[in-house]
């Protein structure tokens, strides 16, 4: 086993250099950078990311595994993509911050991205101006991309408005192939979509014309370097092209602009071998076509082509005008003219609902169907009585899904599917389970599923359809997640997997992961972590794999509920020996395993240690670290190291919190405490403090300039999610008064949505808290209840019946406890100030809920303000709406918290003007 010991000299170095270190400050956040599109080779020799800081210019960064060596730098570097054989990685590289923040909106629509090519072998870097898009070769010997001109020298070539040359968001730009061995490129005018074979075979394009008269389908050799023609017509157009993985055979959707009705237009699914010119139409089954977003997906072998289609579409009604005299008196001419929604009781969706999943899912709407390459032959996979299909190229069954019969009872009771196998070989389904809110699982050969119901794990055999309880005698694991606290069936720990043969369903109980017989349904746990509270869970690695191998060694994640320490353990299935690996007082995470070395990346983190990457091979001997991404940390009063505070419950069931003190903490001092909650926060004891600014405090903000911080546990009553919250939340601020760290007249509540509600009426019933910042709080269940979450379309009532809000009953049952549970009733019970915050275009949680308790607490004098955020969603996306509102969060309890003189906005708000 290998102990990492890097957090305790962190900790003793702190303790140490306190005096010297500094506060945080807003703008020291913006310099931390994380990790974006981190990309592994599959030699596992080069590991290639972007580090964005919250606030400026993204850096690429390419390193080399051989020796943890960073091989170089991209400025404004974002999205890698490393060659599979390592030898380059390309950058997307963007325009500066500054130049996106200065452009007027017309000029950030012509802002144009580069493109860096990094040599791993010389760290030589290639740059390539106005780059809309690129692919690379396989073995990095040829590129190719397309340039997006500048916008005063485009042309009308490029900007062609016949719907015979084009459509209109179809963009056309010059493709350049560039053989980076020798640099020699060749360039092809007006391309629309194209695709690089990965074996250097050539590449396919699609080329248009001014009038679309010469529109051509084209193939560039790369050998010979010869352009030629495949298909030339007037408007032929192709939507997608997908090369074999090794086979000179592309597959691609032709089309024709000819037809102008974009979602009715047919894009024929063609196979083409370029090493002997043969052509290959896949016909869809009978009244089904494949339009322009149809996709297509190789399987991993190239046995199998998964292509997209959807049922032929009624022709397009004519659309009726006024045209003259006659049409202006026309009654059918008139009414066509209408703004009109019909709502019947009979709809499945209400009409929000209804026409945001129309517009997001139907309009353009695709379902699956696949084309065995050896046996020449279609399977329809998915149909509108299976929508959703979980695409698995290497499966031979796949999991089908579908809600349909269930869409109006999803406005009140949540969520349900009816689940299906399909056979991949002939599109046949077999019905798994109805009507269930929880997803099953589907064994590779396809002959069994397993699904959870009635806090049991059950097996069906799909041949006999005979089925079983595995869990139901087993008394000594718990199966059914004992942190529920909804009105609604309690949730499974889901699963784990399968073996390869369909043998063995792997399943996780509480703690432990189990290995079920199908033939036996005889149960084997295959961890311990019950007798020490750990909690193992598979980390799978290789996406594409149908399921685990008889000698196969399991990657694991052990979370300790204890100390909320994370370790990595390894379980071999050969003979059931679990095996600690990377162990210490920390959160590790497996990240990534090169596809075909042996190597893995994770990372190790705690609060005042960042997440950087680390390297080992899977005998995860000498781990060894990679980067160092923000070494700042030690420049700051970050705060002690977190403590897990016990407190009891509003039932009282024994909870956790995380408390942070702040750096130079003696004993006896009695603090200003921040406290932030939502529901289980002591599992971020190990969690470094995401470096950001926006609804949530940041945390070492905090905690360098003088506060300590609580993270609580809550866990509610069904029907009584106020009371139980607010008294849960007593014990936890008690237990900080008591154990001497929280002055019991500076204790301040933050929180956001959910949270945001509890904040809101826990004032309404307790005056323990000086201070409270409330983030879009629900405030009265009544309204809140018969409206409608604008974001998603759907009725608001599965949240208050089933959900979240958890009260359990419809209104018109259980009137008093929507009224019990809602802080707008009581507002004159209310002496805390209080900060609330919404965007008013917030989409789960209507900002009039907060214009509600505004008006309530401003009739009767309280101390009340709402900070209105313009055109701003349900968490702040804008930047400066983010720093504004950290910024006046702190002015907020630092005033009422810390007795610091308040800003003229606390004291006398801000007068409206406009300039």
């Amino acid at each position: 086993m290998i102990k990492l010991t890097s957090l305790a000299m962190t900790s003793l170095l702190l303790s140490n250099a306190v005096h010297s270190q500094q506060s945080l400050e807003f703008k020291d956040v913006f310099d931390f950078s994380y990790a974006n599109n981190t990309q592994l080779s599959e030699n596992g020799a080069i590991l290639s990311f972007s580090a964005a800081p919250y606030r400026g210019d993204p850096v690429g960064h390419v390193y080399t595994l051989d020796n943890n060596t960073l091989l170089a730098q991209v400025e404004r570097g974002i999205k890698p993509t490393i060659a599979k054989n390592a030898t380059w990685v390309a950058f997307t590289q963007s325009p500066s911050l500054l130049k996106k923040e200065t452009a007027t909106k017309k000029e950030k629509k012509q802002l144009t991205n580069n493109l860096v090519l990094v040599n791993t072998k010389t760290q030589k870097q290639l740059s390539f101006s106005n780059v809309k898009d690129y692919q690379l070769s396989n073995d990095g010997s040829w590129l190719t991309y397309r340039e997006q001109l500048e916008p005063e020298k485009k042309t009308n070539a490029n900007e062609s408005k016949s719907h015979i040359g084009a459509d209109k968001k179809d963009t056309h730009y010059p493709l350049v192939i560039v053989n980076l061995a020798n640099n020699q490129t060749h360039r092809i005018e007006q391309v629309g979509e194209y695709a690089l074979s990965p074996n250097n075979h050539g590449v396919i394009f699609a080329q248009s014309s001014d009038d679309g008269s010469k529109n051509q389908i084209g193939f560039f050799d790369l050998d010979s370097q010869i352009k030629s023609s495949l298909f030339e017509e007037p408007g032929v157009t192709l939507s997608q092209a997908l090369w074999h993985p090794t086979s000179p055979t592309v597959a691609f959707n032709m089309g024709n602009y000819i037809n102008d009705d974009v979602r009715r237009r047919d894009y024929k699914v063609t196979l083409w071998d370029a090493h002997d010119n043969k052509l290959t139409y896949i016909d869809n089954p009978k009244g089904w076509f494949s339009a322009k977003t149809a996709k297509l997906v190789w399987s991993e072998s190239g046995e199998r082509l998964y292509f997209q289609n959807r049922p032929l579409l009624e022709n397009k009604a004519p659309e009726l005008k006024y045209s003259d005299n006659t049409s202006l008196t026309d009654y059918d001419t008139i009414r066509a003219q209408k703004g009109l929604k019909v709502w019947h009781n009979a709809d499945p969706e209400i009409k929000p609902r209804e026409i945001k999943t129309w517009k997001e899912t139907n309009k353009h709407r695709h379902y699956h169907a696949v084309y065995h390459i050896n046996s020449q032959h279609v399977a329809q996979l998915s149909t509108p009585q299976v929508k959703n299909l979980t695409l698995h190229t290497e499966a031979q069954y796949l999991l089908g899904s579908d809600n349909t019969a269930h869409l109006k009872e999803v406005m009140y009771n949540g969520f349900f599917q009816d689940y299906y196998a399909i056979n991949v070989q002939n599109g046949n389904k077999t019905t798994i389970t109805t009507h269930t809110r929880f997803k099953p699982t589907l064994s590779p050969t396809g002959n069994h599923a397993a699904y959870f119901e009635d806090k049991q794990i059950w097996l069906k055999d799909l041949v006999t359809q005979q089925q079983v309880s595995l869990t139901k005698k087993i008394d000594t694991a718990i199966f059914a997640d004992d942190k529920h606290d909804y009105p609604k069936e309690q949730s499974s720990y889901r699963f784990a997997g399968w073996q390869v043969d369909g043998s063995t369903l792997y399943a996780y109980s509480k703690h432990d992961i189990w290995a079920f017989d199908v033939t036996t349904a005889q149960a084997t746990r295959l961890t311990n972590g019950q007798a020490t509270n750990t909690q193992y869970r598979v980390r799978k690695l290789n996406k594409t794999a149908t399921g685990y191998t008889p000698e196969q060694t399991l990657v694991l994640s052990a979370h300790n509920l204890n100390n909320k320490q994370t370790h990595i353990a390894t379980l071999s299935l050969k003979d059931n020996t679990v095996r600690t690996v990377l162990k210490d007082a920390a959160r590790f995470d497996v990240v990534k395993r090169a596809k075909h070395s042996d190597k893995l990346l994770f990372t190790k983190q705690s609060y005042h240690e960042f997440p950087d990457f680390w390297q080992v091979s899977s005998d995860f001997k000498n781990p060894q670290k990679i980067t160092d991404l923000n070494p700042q940390v030690s420049q700051f009063a970050w705060g002690q190291k977190p403590e897990l505070v016990q407190y009891k419950g509003h039932d009282g069931e024994d909870l956790q919190g995380v408390l942070i003190k702040p750096a130079g903490y003696k004993k006896g001092d009695k603090l200003p405490v921040v406290i932030y909650f939502y529901r289980y926060m002591s599992q971020r004891m190990y969690d470094f403090p995401k470096m950001e600014l926006n609804h949530r405090p940041n945390f070492p903000m905090f905690t360098s300039n003088g506060y300590a911080l609580f993270l609580p546990d809550i866990r509610f009553e069904i029907g009584k999610p106020g009371p139980s919250s607010t008294q849960t939340m007593i014990n936890a601020a008690q237990k900080l008064i008591d154990i001497g760290v929280a002055h019991p007249d500076k204790i301040g509540l933050q929180g956001h949505s959910w949270a945001g509600y509890q904040s809101a009426y826990m004032i309404t019933q307790t005056d323990m808290f000086k201070a409270i910042v409330s983030g879009a709080p629900v405030t009265n269940m009544t309204s809140a209840y018969s409206g409608i979450r604008l974001k998603s379309g759907l009725a608001r009532q599965f949240q208050y019946e089933t959900g979240q809000s958890r009260i359990g009953k419809p209104l018109h049952k259980a009137l008093d406890l929507y009224i019990e549970n809602s802080p707008v009733f009581f507002a004159d019970k209310v002496n805390t100030p209080i900060l609330m915050m919404f965007g008013d275009k917030d989409g789960a949680v209507p900002w009039q809920e907060g214009i509600q308790y505004y008006l309530a607490l401003r009739r009767l004098d309280k101390d009340a303000i709402l900070l209105q955020y313009e055109g701003e969603p349900h968490h702040l996306k804008k930047f400066p709406n983010q720093l504004d509102f950290s910024i006046r969060m702190m002015e907020y309890f630092d005033f009422h918290l810390k007795g610091e003189q308040p800003k003229e906005w606390i004291t006398k708000g801000q007068a409206y003007t406009k300039e």
